[in-house]
C-alpha cells in the first residue's frame, strides 16, 4: 500500500475510535510514512468525532457511534480535514464490556474512502480487547491496500 499511495502522490489518514491510535502507530512503524501518511484522528469520545471530524451529533444520536452512517462520516471527515486521498475509519466495541444484542463485543463498522468513493462494512472479531483491536487494524490497512490498488 505505501508503494501506490506513494506511485499515485497519495496520502492516507485514520480516523479511529476503537483502535485509539493503533492504525496510525502501525502505519507510523514503517521509515518513510511521512511520504504517505498524513494524520490520524483519535476520536474515542462522541464530542471529539463531532469537532475533529465533523460528525453530526445527531447521527450520533440517531444511530449510535457504532455504526454505518457514522463510520462513512468519519471516513469523510478524515479526508475532508486533511490533505489525504485515501482514508480509513473504524468504530466499534472491543469490550470486555460496553456490547449489546445488536452490537455484541467485536462489532466494528469500518468506513474508507479511497479518491472520493466510500465503502462501508460490517465486522465482528472474536477474542479479547486486544485481538479485537489488532484483528481490526489488520483488516483496516489490508482492505484500505486493496482499495488503493483498483484502478
Amino acid at each position: 500500500m505505501a508503494d501506490l499511495l506513494q506511485q499515485r502522490h497519495w496520502m492516507m489518514a485514520a480516523a479511529e475510535s476503537c483502535t485509539g491510535g493503533l492504525i496510525a502507530g502501525a502505519c507510523t512503524d514503517l521509515a518513510g510514512s511521512s511520504a504517505w501518511f498524513e494524520r490520524g484522528f483519535v476520536t474515542y469520545s462522541n464530542e471529539a468525532k463531532s469537532e475533529m471530524l465533523g460528525v453530526d451529533a445527531a447521527l450520533i444520536a440517531a444511530h449510535g457511534a457504532v455504526s454505518e452512517p457514522v463510520a462513512r462520516a468519519m471516513a469523510e471527515g478524515a479526508v475532508a480535514r486533511s490533505q489525504a486521498r485515501a482514508a480509513v475509519a473504524v468504530t466499534g466495541v472491543a469490550g470486555p464490556t460496553g456490547g449489546s444484542p445488536e452490537k455484541p463485543v467485536g462489532t466494528v463498522w469500518f468506513g474508507w474512502s479511497v479518491d472520493g468513493a466510500v465503502r462501508t462494512e460490517r465486522r465482528r472479531f472474536e477474542g479479547d480487547r486486544a485481538a479485537v483491536r489488532q484483528a481490526t487494524v489488520h483488516y483496516a490497512l489490508q482492505t484500505l491496500a486493496s482499495l488503493v490498488e483498483q484502478p
